[in-house]
């Protein structure tokens, strides 16, 4: 078994050693301020995204720069403490900490992405980033379509909702409040969520679009894990990218 190391845990003389030509560097991003209802911590994300951090650090021979924990989250921005960066600011983000490890040699960058929004700063960035002759990739959420709709049982819902709660419950169960869990989901095209009605917004009093109160740890179980495979599995596929 191999194991990853994370960059913040060296010196600058162990990073020369172990940035090179051949290295993949994996970028966690998850919002460490963004509203999911009031049963969960507005740092969820940042703590999936560690959780998935230690899990590719456990079994892959990767390099893990700190995490990122603001980007790209308009929808959430009507809820107090909930952040997000202007589009190009986000995308200039991931670019510039990607080129700044790339001088010391390494060629191929996974974003472990924990968002959906973040996706529409990560394409940009990722076409700029193989202008420059880097290889790189990030995880779509999308990938966990199948598991989702064979362990769920909402009528419908994305965010602070039955599965992601239920990820919770099996990652970070204390930083899941299960009696404050609610359903609040108002189906519509409308963008973003609101805590007021007639805003052009998709109404939310809560902040979830969903029905948290349907979540398990064992849901979570198989969500997590597919997420993972997943995860390792793209990394191993940009490794034998040739570049």
């Amino acid at each position: 078994m191999t194991r990853g190391v994370l960059l913040e845990d060296l010196t600058w003389l162990e990073a020369e050693q172990a940035l090179g030509p051949e290295t993949v560097v994996v970028v966690p991003l998850g919002a460490a301020a963004k509203e999911h209802g009031p049963h969960l911590l507005l740092k969820n994300d940042l703590l999936i995204a560690n959780y998935l951090r230690d899990r590719v650090l456990a079994v892959s021979q990767v390099v893990v720069a700190p995490t990122i924990g603001y980007h790209y989250y308009p929808a959430f921005v009507d809820y107090p403490g909930s952040t997000s960066l202007a589009l190009e600011t986000a995308r200039d983000l991931v670019v510039q900490i990607c080129q700044s490890l790339a001088t010391f040699g390494p060629r191929r960058f996974y974003i472990l992405n924990t968002g959906v929004s973040t996706e529409r700063a990560l394409d940009p960035a990722m076409e700029i980033l193989e202008a420059d002759g880097l290889s790189c990739s990030y995880t779509h959420l999308s990938s966990l379509d199948e598991v989702e709709d064979e362990v769920g049982q909402q009528e419908g819902g994305t965010h602070a909702d039955e599965i992601e709660t239920s990820m919770m419950l099996y990652i970070a169960p204390d930083s899941v409040d299960m009696s404050k869990a609610i359903s609040d989901y108002h189906p519509g095209e409308l963008s973003g969520l609101s805590r007021q009605p007639g805003t052009g917004q998709t109404y939310s009093a809560t902040g979830v679009f969903g029905d948290a109160t349907l979540a398990t740890r064992e849901k979570g179980e198989a969500v997590i894990e597919v997420l993972v495979a997943t995860i390792l599995a793209e990394i191993d596929e940009l490794r034998s990218t040739a570049i």
